[in-house]
Order: structure tokens, then sequence, then C-alpha cells
């Protein structure tokens, strides 16, 4: 009890010391705050892959080396006026027709649908400054620290699904359970972003008003969007909850004019919003994003409903628009690799590399198809390579742990079985896989633990009665070690 009392203590005195040291940049109260500027840029740079190639609408980054130089260059400048100029940012399209940006320490993003459907650079600079803003006024930091309060870590937003999904996931074309779910965000905090987005846009002589603009285009945007995919623009609550990175309840309208009401005077530079040239450089951009509305979004759709021709006759149509978005060459492979066609699979994923070498799910592809195959050696290569580009894609760890199991490299294969184990608990072999991985590399108290995770999951399958068996066997041992 008296260790008890002195570690509450101790904890107590370093939450008042935090309380002390920790000033909201912007503005100037000081708040609990357990996460650190540093561990907020360490955490920013662990979870970026993940959040850029989430499962929902995801698609690693849109390359055009002359848009993004453009685009990059505006983000500075409104980075240059924000109330935190001293962290270090980075800027990225996210490949992706889901209508959305989002930002977190070190990195901030806005997806092709979205920079699709803006009119002009003013509504660009309000975008980016709304999101910029959450990481200025140290929004994400709050609620990782009300996270940590809760005792709820950040892996428990990883994706677990059922193990009945399983084989349809096994050929997923997004990153089953690396979606970093973005922290949502209270209507202050998005009110407050607002503010200074707009505060953003009139420090670098951007009319506030196009604030209004992006707003409203931003609910038409959307609601094209929805109409994509099949879906009502009254089931807006659907795509906010589930395609979101966070909520947008209203579109502000009223508030946004108070905001700019009370702005000291505005020096507008040019016309405050240099629509003719946004849309030059952004042309090229609308002209592919339309493609993927049109052929790629429907392909998926088509595809996890295990309609491959239907999905195979548009991804074509597709290519036939464009043959370097490695996102379509990418498609074609899973198409053909849930038909079982390995050979051209693996001619599709190796097209899809050529076009990108840091396309995470043709290199995941290409090791699902070893592993297809038997060519396990040959898929360890091409699976480490998908973890590299994105450590926490669990498919890949599945298939890369398997890749080692059947190669009977035990100690290799736990750590990966483990990881897709955290994120498909319900799988009905993982728990199996991995105990028989323990117990061959000398670990009995983990295998035990495994094998009992087995049973509970699936006791009446092979895997389960292995468990049950190995759970006998094992009981002893472990009791005589706890003498």
């Amino acid at each position: 009890m008296i260790r008890h009392l002195v570690q509450l203590l101790c904890i107590l005195l370093i939450c008042l010391s935090l309380v002390q040291c920790a000033v909201n940049p912007v503005t100037g109260k000081k708040e609990l705050m357990f996460v650190s500027e540093s561990q907020e840029i360490s955490m920013g740079k662990e979870l970026y892959p993940s959040a850029l190639w989430g499962d929902v609408g995801g698609g690693g980054e849109f390359r055009d080396d002359q848009l993004h130089a453009y685009l990059r260059d505006i983000v500075l400048q409104i980075h240059s006026v924000s109330h935190r100029p001293n962290l270090p940012v980075d800027f990225a399209i996210q490949n992706s027709s889901v209508p959305n940006a989002w930002a977190i320490p070190g990195h901030v993003v806005i997806t092709r649908g979205l920079l699709a459907g803006l009119g002009n650079e003013a509504e660009f600079v309000f975008v980016m400054g709304h999101e910029m803003g959450h990481v200025a006024a140290r929004h994400s930091a709050r609620q990782m620290t009300y996270g940590l309060l809760q005792q709820v870590g950040l892996g428990a937003a990883s994706v677990a699904l059922s193990g009945s999904d399983y084989a349809n996931m096994a050929l997923g074309v997004g990153s089953v359970g690396s979606s970093l779910l973005l922290l949502k965000y209270s209507r202050n905090d998005e009110l407050e972003a607002d503010r200074l987005g707009i505060e953003y846009m009139a420090r670098l002589g951007y009319d506030p008003l196009y604030a209004i603009s992006a707003h409203r285009n931003l609910e038409k945007i959307s609601g094209e969007y929805l109409e994509s995919l099949g879906k009502k623009t009254q089931e807006r609550g659907f795509f906010e909850d589930l395609l979101s990175t966070h909520p947008r309840t209203s579109v502000r309208i009223d508030e946004l004019r108070i905001m700019i009401n009370r702005l000291p005077k505005v020096k507008i530079e040019g016309d405050g919003a240099y629509r003719e040239r946004f849309q030059n450089r952004t042309a090229g951009l609308r002209d592919t994003n339309r493609i993927y509305l049109k052929y790629y979004d429907p392909a998926v759709q088509a595809y996890e409903k295990n309609r491959l021709d239907e999905a195979g006759d548009l991804i074509e149509q597709a290519l036939e628009q464009d043959r370097r978005q490695p996102a379509f060459l990418t498609l074609k492979g899973f198409i053909f690799l849930k038909s079982k066609d390995y050979a051209a699979a693996k001619k599709s994923f190796q097209a899809a590399m050529d076009v990108d070498k840091d396309f995470a799910p043709a290199y995941r592809g290409m090791g699902i198809v070893s592993y297809n195959q038997k060519k396990y050696r040959e898929g360890i290569d091409y699976l480490n390579w998908s973890l590299s580009l994105l450590p926490q894609d669990a498919l890949s760890h599945y298939f890369l742990g398997m890749s080692y199991f059947m190669t009977n490299d035990y100690t290799s294969s736990v750590p990966h079985l483990k990881a897709f184990a955290e994120v498909q608990p319900k799988h009905p072999e993982i728990h199996g896989r991995l105990g028989i991985s323990y117990e061959q590399s000398g670990d009995v108290s983990a295998a035990y633990q495994s094998y009992v995770q087995q049973v509970n999951v699936a006791p009446d399958n092979e895997m389960g009665r292995h468990a049950a068996s190995r759970i006998a066997a094992l009981r002893p041992a472990l009791r005589e070690q706890k003498r």
C-alpha cells in the first residue's frame, strides 16, 4: 500500500511539473500536457506512413513534382507565419479520392480529391492553415495526453477485422490494420483551427472571405464523392465518421463571418485569390482525379464485392486513360491474384513498381504471389521492402511471418505473426501459429499463452485441437517452473 501511494504521489508531482511547463503556443495559457514537443515530432514521424497509406481511401503519395513544389512553397509560407514555425514540416498530396486534409506534427497533407475541388490558392491556404492550426494549438498533443490519462494507447486505433472477413482481407488493396485513426477534435478545437486558418490567410495577404468558399466547396466535393459511391447526401454522417480523419459537424459560415469581421484591416496582395495560377497548376491533377472517380474507385468497389470481370473492365479503361498510375497497375495485379493467375499478377505488380519504386501495395502483392507459389525466400525480400515503406502494414507482417514459418525460421516469424495477431485477434489460426513459433524458439510460457488464445478463438479447427494438446503437454512444466 505504501509503495502504491508513493507511486501515485510521484505521478501527481510529474503532472504538476508538466502543467507548470506546458504553455499553449496560441493562447499562451498553461495546460496539462504529457507530450513534449520532441515527442510530438517523434510520434508524427512514426505514424505518418500509416496515415498516408490509410486503408480507407488511402493510396500513398500522388506524384507530380512540379505541382508538389508549387504547393509546398505555399505551405512553407503558411508555416512561416504560424505560431510554431520552429517545428519541421513536410507537405504531401495523398493519392485518395476522399476529400480530406489532415496534419500531424511534422506533416500536413491534402488529398487529391479535395485539391481537385478547390477553386484558388486562397482556399488552399485556408484548408492548410486550418490543419496546421491544429498542430500549432497542440490539439493533437492534448488529445494524446487525454488518451494517456485514460490509459488508451494509439495502438488501440488499429483496425481489427473478424475472422470471417479474412478471405477477402488477405487480398485487399488497402493496408489493413495500418490506418492511423487521426484524433477526433472537439467543436471548440475546430473553431479555433478555423480562426487560425483565417488569421494565416490574412497575414499572407489572401482575402479571408475565401475561407467561406472553401467550406462551401468542401460540402460540394463531399456530396459529389458520396454520389460516386452510391451514397445520398443525407448520409453525410457516414462520410464524416468513416471516411474523414476528423469530423466537420457543419459548414460554419456564420462563425467564419464573425471571425473575419474581427480581423484588423487586411492588406490584400494581388486579387487575394490567384485563381488562374492555381487552376493552371492543378489542371493535370483534376484530369487524373476524374479518371479515378469514373473508373478506379468503381473498380475497387467491384473488386471488393468479387465482381472481378467488372473490376477488370473498369481498370482497363482507367489504364487506357493513364498508364502511369501505379494504383491502377496494382489493382490489376490484385484482380489477377484473386483469380490465381500468379504470372499475370506478378507482371502487373512489377509494372507498378517500375512506375513508382516506393509503391508499398505492389511490394506486398509481389510477396503474396511468392507465398502462394511457395517461393518463400523471394517473398521475404518483397515483404521486408513493403514493411520498410509501411512498417505497420498488418498484411505484410502476416505473410512475412508465415514465410519465415514455412522455412522453419520460427524466431524471425514471431514478431510479424504477433503484429498481425494484435490487429486480427479473431483470425482462426494465427494464435496457434504464433504458439508453435514461440515453442520452437524456446519461449514455453509465451507459447502456452498463445495456445490458450487459440483455443478461446477457434477450439474446433485443426489448429485449435493442436493448441489444446500442447496446453495439456506444457502445463506440468509451467507449474514446475512456478514452484
